[in-house]
């Protein structure tokens, strides 16, 4: 999974809030080599670094992203929500 993406890379995933799990809004993220494992590569979000795995929804742009969102919320136009 990690092939399909370069350090430096922005990337945007469905991020759902830690604190109110019914709350999710996407995000841009940047990806990066991983601190603790600089082997591998991670996403650089909220100062946080998340390890790049398949339970992540990242997508390679923002139209991508607001379409999975408005499929998996329902939202037909995303458009309002983040216009």
């Amino acid at each position: 999974m990690q092939n399909n993406y370069n350090p430096g890379q922005i990337v945007y995933v469905i991020y759902r809030n830690p604190h109110t799990q019914d709350v999710a809004n996407i995000q841009e993220a940047a990806v990066v080599h991983s601190p603790e494992h600089p082997n591998q590569l991670a996403l650089f979000l909220y100062e946080t670094y998340y390890p790049i795995s398949e339970e992540l929804a990242i997508f390679q742009s923002k139209e991508e992203a607001e379409q999975a969102y408005g499929e998996a919320f329902g939202f037909a136009d995303i458009e309002e929500y983040y216009g």
